[in-house]
């Protein structure tokens, strides 16, 4: 007898119960309990010995409810079901996440390689003003070229651009929507609970089977919605911590909103705007390796290998690259970061 066919019984509910059915082959654990059942082994449970009401135990007792193999093929339906007309929206919608990802891949493709170290170390010593910070990414690129993973590095380091570039872009005004309406924050924080706790793995299931896996933008928008947390909730804290007696002023000033925003707030909040862009290239970098698993190139395809071949050294040497760049983006970011602040206390 099944755990709880009694407790079915008892509640009048067995008419229900062999009216419902869910189909399907049995599982090797039905077929075992049915074989019992035949051969008169079977023995009522103790009731300290029952195992947990679960979908598939009680499905043993009663046919009407669903097991969870049931479950996970209704959502498989339903997805399905919907995949066509998703597909008809967001096509068009990221295309041009494609477009940007192509070309900027083939634009420091075409470069040669010394041009795109000058340009790199131009933008590094622009933005930081640091001699040492700019020699040790030099040096750090010689390292990377010598082992011939330069080209690999490049290909990672833009894909982070395009996604990070593109994140701030939607991720700052959702965050200033965020910080001046509570109605807002209360619908997106649970969205963004959900983007931030979901398995990095788990956002390609769905983009799979909408997008063909040659398809730039199937791991491009995978990043983008990995990534584009921080920055959303840190433009929002940012701009919330702004001294109420300085928005005040303002207002006494006569400034409008937009003024307000851009010439006080948006300055103010800016340390914390530019940690969350800090967070957010980190993100980027973490899952564009992830990402390899369906066509990003990069140092991830070289870290795939690796795991396929159980090639030990190719994927050592890989994620000690990835290593590498990131220690770069981080260090710069952060070093922008306290040359800002640097100025605002100045």
């Amino acid at each position: 007898m099944a755990a709880y066919t009694q407790l079915f019984d008892t509640l009048g509910l067995r008419a229900w119960c062999d009216a419902g059915s869910t189909g399907g082959p049995m599982t090797m654990a039905q077929l075992m309990a049915k074989a019992k059942a035949q051969s008169g082994g079977a023995e009522e449970v103790a009731f300290w010995s029952r195992p947990f009401p679960s979908l598939d135990v009680l499905n043993e007792s009663c046919n009407a409810i669903w097991r969870t193999r049931d479950l996970t093929a209704a959502v498989e339906s339903l997805f399905m079901s919907m995949k066509d007309g998703l597909k008809l929206v967001l096509d068009p919608l990221t295309q041009p996440l494609s477009w940007a990802l192509t070309g900027t891949l083939k634009g420091f493709a075409f470069l040669p390689w010394w041009l795109t170290m000058l340009l790199i170390l131009l933008v590094v010593q622009r933005v930081t003003r640091s001699r040492g910070l700019t020699a040790f990414v030099g040096a750090a690129m010689l390292v990377l070229a010598l082992i011939n993973h330069f080209d690999a590095a490049i290909q990672t380091f833009t894909i982070i651009l395009v996604c990070t570039v593109i994140s701030v872009l939607l991720g700052l005004p959702i965050g200033i929507l965020m910080s001046k309406n509570d109605r807002a924050q209360k619908v997106a924080l649970p969205v963004l609970d959900l983007l931030q706790t979901l398995p990095s793995f788990v956002y390609l299931i769905p983009l799979i089977f909408l997008f063909s896996v040659t398809e730039p933008k199937l791991y491009g928008i995978a990043i983008i919605l990995y990534a584009i947390v921080p920055i959303i909730r840190l433009t929002d804290l940012g701009i919330r911590l702004v001294d109420p007696d300085v928005t005040e002023a303002a207002d006494a000033f006569g400034m409008t909103r937009w003024q307000k925003l851009v010439k006080v707030e948006l300055p103010l909040a800016m340390p914390n705007i530019m940690a969350g862009l800090n967070q957010t290239i980190m993100m980027s970098l973490a899952m564009v390796v992830i990402a390899s698993l369906v066509s990003a190139p990069g140092l991830g395809v070289l870290v795939l290998r690796g795991i396929n071949n159980l090639e030990l050294g190719v994927g050592l040497v890989a994620g000690l690259g990835i290593v590498l760049l990131a220690i770069i983006l981080d260090r710069v970011t952060k070093t922008a970061l306290s040359r800002m602040n640097a100025g605002d206390q100045q």
